[in-house]
């Protein structure tokens, strides 16, 4: 039986050109690495092109760096950026929280039985409430409070936080703070946000409770990078759940807690799979 955890990923992407496709596949063959999943896609109006595949290596004497080594000679000539990615990869992680614990728990749970390939370094808030979740699955937990004079000095040492987890990505999960132009800028294609999906129509406090006063028919959530507008970023995944007449404000709250853990919990999965790939204020996003 084919051993299913060992499945290198290759991403690139590259301007359109006659020969994308077969500077991958070829230099696959000649490597002798079998192809398990591929997909591409050419955006015409940007003449852009972006490729993901999954291999196995056929050899066991399989050399990462001299795999690299001589797939860069060969992506040279189509100015092809890539990364390689090792089987069972797990990313450092850094979440953020405020109070709400719903897609914190939901994170956690899947990283505890090992649904999400990710190493949770640290989880950082503004408020205590939530410290004895990250205590309970034996996280670090840091504690930095926020005031708007407070502001600078608490981005740095989140930043600080980050830079010692060694994160290469950063976790939104319902943190209620507008991180600054600076820090957005840092983590640029580093970071996932999640909101409802009820923006731009239901701006401020108790959204889901203006939503019912419209009579909406359904409630969602927007997983997003961030960047310096805010709930603007390169959106990852959405998802939307129906609601009726029949839904009280109380309803709509819980679905959208529902919407909110399932579709961060995705985006975040789309991220580590190296499935998504930034492109301008867009995304290309080759789903599982």
């Amino acid at each position: 039986m084919q051993d299913k955890n060992n499945r290198w990923i290759l991403a690139a992407q590259c301007a359109s050109r006659l020969g994308t496709v077969d500077v991958v596949t070829r230099f696959l063959k000649e490597q002798r690495c079998y192809i398990t999943e591929q997909q591409s896609f050419d955006d015409r109006l940007s003449e852009r092109f972006f490729i993901r595949t999954e291999f196995r290596p056929e050899d066991e004497t399989f050399d990462a760096d001299a795999f690299q080594s001589a797939f860069a000679e060969r992506a040279a000539d189509f100015a092809m950026s890539f990364e390689l990615t090792a089987p069972e990869t797990r990313i450092p992680v850094v979440i953020m929280v405020s109070k709400a614990d719903h897609c914190l728990n939901d994170l956690l749970y899947r990283y505890r039985i090992g649904q999400l390939p990710i190493d949770i370094r640290a989880i950082v808030s503004n408020h205590p409430d939530l410290a004895p979740l990250a205590e309970w699955h034996g996280i670090p937990y840091r504690y930095l409070p926020i005031t708007p004079q407070t502001k600078p000095e608490q981005e740095a040492q989140v930043w600080e936080e980050i830079e010692a987890a060694g994160a290469e990505l950063v976790i939104l999960a319902r943190y209620m703070q507008v991180l600054s132009s600076s820090m957005c800028q840092k983590l640029t294609g580093k970071a996932i946000n999640i909101h409802h999906s009820l923006l731009p129509g239901f701006k401020g406090a108790r959204p889901y409770h203006q939503a019912y006063e419209k009579g909406v028919k359904l409630v969602g959530a927007t997983a997003h990078y961030i960047n310096d507008d805010l709930d603007e970023g390169p959106i990852i995944t959405q998802g939307v759940e129906p609601v009726s007449h029949t839904d009280y404000p109380e309803d709509l709250v819980a679905k959208g807690r529902d919407v909110e853990c399932l579709t961060l919990a995705r985006a975040v999965t789309l991220h580590v799979e190296r499935r998504v790939f930034l492109h301008a204020n867009r995304t290309v996003v080759f789903d599982r």
